[in-house]
């Protein structure tokens, strides 16, 4: 457990936030972190979405389980925040 920074590029955002979250959290935790800073500021909310996390230029979201720890993401990497539409 140790605080882990990470720079969000939020989708629809113009700015880059830096999160201080930590390495047991997951990457729904550190999506909702990211949405904390963008979300009803400057992007509206996508009730029908889930928001997904994966590194910066990437074709692949990282598990939604996953914890930062076991990501292989680096100290003030930057990540994408995308929205997902909901499988219902």
């Amino acid at each position: 457990m140790a605080l882990f920074p990470l720079t969000s590029n939020f989708e629809g955002d113009f700015v880059l936030q830096l999160l201080a979250i930590d390495t047991d959290n997951t990457m729904d935790e550190v999506a909702a972190a990211a949405a904390h800073h963008s979300v009803g500021r400057r992007v509206r909310a996508r009730p029908d979405c889930i928001l997904r996390v994966r590194r910066q230029g990437g074709e692949s979201f990282l598990p939604r389980s996953m914890k930062v720890a076991d990501s292989g993401l680096k100290p003030t990497e930057t990540i994408e925040i995308i929205w997902e539409k909901a499988k219902h």
